[in-house]
């Protein structure tokens, strides 16, 4: 019971509606109750039978082609079987065409020639002066009697004669005048189909008709089988058509329209009749060649060897290529092996490679594979765990940037660093100082990423260690405190560190800034409309241990702005190598030098990034902007 319930656990919603249904249905059935309650319950049995018939056959179709030897042998008989198949078809089909049409096209030509028999002596009569009628009947009697025993003439006008004498033709519609061709008219209350020519001249008329039969289609090509026009004529009852040659030479019927009048409806014009010839291939290629017998069996025969070394190519051509996916699907079989033990972790194993084809190649590919993924897993986490740390490192520097800014009463500052890495060899700092000053900095080590980070941070912890041992003096020296800074990281980093360093002290009382350029760009004091540009005073920082360094002192007045940065602004370039330049950067000032200190750092930013057309900084950037209230 346990498995039974697995079982109808396993099938689907269609196949338990059926599996109902039918049970509703057998009820029914044997109980005799709800005839018509019965159909639609057996209807409803047949469709959902249908869709789970089509759901199994789908399942099952995909079971067999899961494993790829199947696939390929599926594949081999799309590609190499079905097309040969549908070669032979489309040439056992051409040639059955082609020889229902040749037939067809003998018959009815044959036909179309004896009309024109019956057309001549029409026309004959009707335009032969009465002496001269008599021979032309001669003339044209014995033909007419050959190809249509059963003809019936009619002549009216000075002619006024008719053949046999005892026949009951009329004249056709006085809207005949000239007409030949296939005809119904009706005799003894039936259609019949006649062969006929009219004509009509000089007062005479006529008319030639002759019953057209089985037997008469038959003759008209000797041999060539059974003829017969749809609704017309009757096959007799024994079969004319010619015994097969060989197991090869098929019956062949072949249908063909022909164009047939209404007698009493010339108006009408002619509607389309079936033409019917059965025949056989070697019977219409022995008449088209003349050598019908030997021809044929000899052009079968042919046909019949051609066939067979088809079907010994198509064999050995398919043993090849189940030969050849066995080598194909015994290396995916080890590749799968191998992808196993790959996502299993176990990047050790090796799949065994045989022979030098591609398929050798590509086994070599995967235990190249797997050993570069062995070596790829530990440079992967070693980099997972240097991410970590720039992340540590990212969150450290985060913390040395300045949270807050001293407050003064004349001076109002903002600071940003947008860094092009995970870390930023950019620097800047805010420090409050006795009796209402402040000291403020901008600088750049040179290089980027961890180590320009790291001596960021020493040049921060260095110089806030000096500020606060002279915390007590006054007045500060700049220039001496960059000194001190230059020889302190001279003597603790190695000789190609350095950096760009601006370190600036402003005093309330007196609104003057006093400030060293140790090698930075030249920060830009906007008075008005005029910007003045506060070049170095001393080289970079670190480099040269016995550098000498000056101070220089500028009055700040109401309004004016001194906006420093690092090159990460100017020096940008664009697609075409131009770089974004201190033009731009004065533009940008005066432009927004009304504005929010946070927006003019914001705008210059912007303008600076979509000038280099892309989304990534190409070095870091740093602005400090100092305003005077």
């Amino acid at each position: 019971m346990r498995r039974y319930g697995a079982n109808w656990r396993g099938f689907g919603r269609v196949e338990k509606t059926f599996f109902v249904f039918a049970a509703a249905w057998a009820l029914l059935y044997f109980t005799g109750a709800a005839a018509t309650l019965q159909v639609f319950v057996v209807l409803g049995t047949v469709i959902l039978g249908g869709i789970a018939v089509y759901k199994l056959a789908r399942r099952s179709m995909r079971a067999i082609i899961w494993r790829l030897r199947n696939r390929l042998i599926v594949a081999y008989l799309f590609i190499a079987v079905v097309p040969i198949v549908l070669i032979l078809l489309l040439v056992a089909g051409t040639a059955y065409v082609v020889v229902g049409q040749t037939a067809v096209y003998l018959v009815n030509t044959a036909l179309n020639s004896d009309i024109r028999g019956l057309t001549f002596p029409a026309e004959a009569l009707s335009r032969a002066p009465v002496s001269s009628a008599e021979t032309t009947m001669k003339r044209f009697g014995p033909r007419l009697q050959h190809d249509f025993p059963n003809f019936e003439l009619l002549a009216t006008g000075d002619l006024n004669f008719r053949y046999p004498p005892d026949s009951a033709l009329e004249q056709p519609p006085k809207e005949w005048k000239h007409a030949s061709g296939l005809v119904v008219r009706k005799k003894h209350g039936k259609n019949q189909l006649y062969a006929w020519a009219h004509d009509g001249e000089n007062g005479n008329e006529v008319t030639i008709v002759a019953p057209v039969t089985h037997e008469l289609l038959t003759e008209l090509v000797q041999g060539i089988g059974d003829v017969n026009i749809m609704n017309f004529t009757i096959r007799s009852k024994g079969s004319r058509i010619p015994p097969a040659a060989n197991p090869l030479d098929i019956p062949v019927t072949f249908p063909y329209p022909i164009p047939v009048a209404s007698w009493d409806s010339p108006k009408e014009g002619s509607k389309d009749q079936v033409l019917v010839v059965d025949t056989r291939l070697s019977t219409v290629l022995g008449i088209v060649f003349g050598q019908r017998g030997k021809w044929s069996e000899l052009a079968l025969t042919l046909l019949i060897v051609v066939s067979g070394l088809f079907l010994l190519v198509e064999t050995a051509s398919l043993w090849a290529g189940v030969k050849l996916s066995r080598s194909i699907t015994g290396a995916v079989h080890e590749l799968y092996e191998g992808t196993r033990h790959v996502r299993q972790g176990d990047f050790s194993y090796r799949i065994p490679v045989k022979g030098d084809d591609q398929l050798a190649e590509l086994g070599t590919s995967f235990n190249t594979m797997t050993e570069n993924l062995g070596h790829l897993i530990v440079v992967a986490k070693e980099k997972e765990r240097l991410e970590s740390e720039l992340t540590i490192a990212r969150e450290v520097q985060n913390q040395l940037f300045p949270k807050d800014v001293p407050f003064t009463k004349s001076l109002e500052l903002k600071g940003v660093c947008n860094p092009a890495r995970m870390v930023s060899g950019d620097y800047y700092d805010f420090m409050a100082l006795p009796n209402d000053a402040l000291a403020f900095a901008i600088g750049d080590v040179a290089g980027k990423g961890i180590s320009a980070a790291l001596l960021m941070a020493t040049i921060q912890s260095t110089m806030r260690t000096q500020l606060g041992a002279v915390n007590g003096l006054h007045p500060f020296s700049a220039a001496k405190l960059v000194s001190n800074l230059n020889r302190q990281l001279y003597a603790t980093t190695a000789p190609e560190k350095y950096a760009t360093f601006y370190f600036a002290i402003y005093e309330d009382a007196t609104h003057s800034l006093t400030y060293t350029n140790a090698g930075h760009l030249a920060p830009m004091l906007l008075r008005g409309s005029q910007i003045q540009m506060l070049d170095s005073t001393g080289t970079v920082v670190g480099a040269f241990p016995i550098a000498r360094y000056q101070e220089k002192t500028v009055a700040l007045e109401h309004g004016d702005l001194l906006v420093a940065y690092t090159d990460g602004v100017t020096e940008p370039e664009n697609a075409y190598g131009e770089m974004f330049g201190e033009d731009r950067l004065k533009d940008m000032l005066i432009k927004y030098a009304r504005s929010d200190s946070s927006e003019l750092i914001a705008r210059t930013m912007e303008a600076v990034i979509h000038w280099t057309g892309s989304s990534e900084l190409q070095d870091d950037m740093t602005m400090v902007v100092a305003r005077r209230l």
